[in-house]
């Protein structure tokens, strides 16, 4: 077997690639995403006005992303 010293950058990143996928399928169990290649019919301009009709806007006054981070870090 090689060391990590013989290794290349890929066979050290598909290394770590196995060993995180090992656990979170020990963690989470397997599963499988279905692929899907139907369409649901709608155009692309519907799709548009179907997300800006389902935004979120938050009210004024509530702080922004990065103030919120900002926030966090000096606690």
């Amino acid at each position: 077997m090689d060391t990590i010293a013989n290794m290349t950058l890929e066979e050290l990143m598909k290394l770590i690639q196995s060993a995180v996928d090992h656990r979170l399928e020990r963690l989470l169990g397997g599963f499988e995403l279905e692929e899907t290649d139907e369409d649901d019919g709608r155009t692309l301009a519907e799709i548009y006005a179907s997300i800006d009709r389902n935004m979120w806007t938050p009210p004024p006054g509530t702080p922004s992303t990065t103030e919120l981070l900002r926030q966090d870090r000096d606690r």
